[in-house]
């Protein structure tokens, strides 16, 4: 019993040592932390903002396409018997372009002609021998209902028929060509490319931080590299939504052709584009932005502290921010924003 009160008090007194080293050190550890106290003045660098005239000029080199392009197909299957255009060939709405062989399907449809005609001749039949009672009304009743199949089927057949005449579905020129005489289309097989170019679509891919510059609706103007004489206007109707490989962005113009169609598809232009901001712009270094584009903030020094302020972005401009929301004269803080919030005291260093 002795030696067992004994044992408890030597692991009472360990214990103890413990808790007192334990707090010993804890104690030197949160001796060497160091304290952030808010009251402390931050350094930090500011500048004075200035308006100013900004006025941007640019150019952005894209190429001309097709706004209608596509692929003529076959609607139905057959033998090529004949091609009314070649590469290069010029066509109108509705010009026959390929003949397909129809022979198997005008057989058909006289097939379906002569079992027609005899639907027709069982159905008058029935018809007088149902009202003497001779025969059962449901033979009248399945005369009729298979001359009302061989009908439909002979209009789908000469459906087929006419499609074998392949017409161009609007103007445009005989880009290229991937059959001949002889040759078998089938269903959804290309037989020519037809590619108009009365109306293009003039593509750049733009940064990001040049997407402001482009306003949809406006006129810009163009200069073709092939013609350089013929300057040509475009209509920005489409700025994209999503980047390509390179992080730009397509911005597209409509486009209307010379009068002698000279612009082709796949030509390259450069565009003009000119942004006037003002004589009272606001210029920020893009460092003394905070938060995102959408919800942009400065901090603007106002006596002796940082206050947080909102503002919009414009556009950009080299390494600055063109915004709204700040005056000419404020003075904004520029670097040394670790440990910054709004409302800190600050000791300012102006650049």
């Amino acid at each position: 019993m002795k030696k067992y009160i004994i044992n408890l008090l030597i692991l009472i007194a360990l214990i103890v040592l413990i808790v007192l080293k334990l707090t010993e050190n804890k104690q030197k550890a949160e001796a060497r932390v160091y304290h952030y106290d808010r009251n402390q003045p931050i350094l930090v660098h500011t500048s004075k903002l200035k308006a100013q005239p900004v006025v941007i000029n640019k150019e952005f080199t894209g190429n001309f396409m097709s706004d209608q392009d596509g692929k003529i197909n076959a609607d139905v299957q057959g033998k090529v018997i004949a091609i009314k255009v070649k590469e290069g060939d010029f066509v109108k709405k509705g010009q026959l372009l390929i003949k397909l062989d129809p022979t198997l399907l005008i057989a058909k449809r006289r097939t379906l002609d002569v079992k027609i005609k005899g639907f027709k001749d069982d159905v008058k039949r029935y018809k007088v021998l149902v009202a003497h009672d001779a025969v059962q009304a449901i033979k009248l009743e399945k005369a009729q209902l298979g001359l009302k199949a061989a009908l439909a089927e002979r209009k789908s057949v000469s459906e087929q028929i006419k499609k074998t005449n392949i017409y161009a579905p609007f103007d445009g020129y005989i880009t290229m060509k991937f059959t001949e005489v002889g040759s078998f289309a089938a269903p959804g097989m290309p037989l020519l490319q037809l590619t108009a170019i009365d109306k293009l679509q003039f593509t750049v891919n733009v940064s990001e931080s040049d997407l402001d510059l482009f306003d949809i609706g406006r006129e810009y103007d163009i200069n073709v590299d092939a013609y350089p004489d013929e300057p040509v206007t475009g209509k920005l109707s489409v700025i994209g939504s999503k980047a390509n490989r390179s992080n730009d962005y397509p911005v597209k113009f409509d486009v209307v052709n010379t009068k002698q169609k000279s612009i082709k598809s796949g030509m390259f232009g450069v565009v003009k584009v000119k942004k006037d901001y003002g004589n009272n712009a606001i210029l920020v270094p893009a460092t003394a932005i905070r938060g995102s584009e959408n919800n942009a903030q400065v901090y603007v020094v106002q006596n002796g502290k940082a206050v947080l302020k909102n503002v919009v972005l414009k556009g950009h401009v080299g390494n600055n921010v063109i915004v709204k929301g700040l005056q000419d004269g404020e003075e904004i803080v520029t670097s040394g924003f670790v440990n910054l919030f709004d409302g800190a005291n600050i000791q300012s260093v102006e650049k």
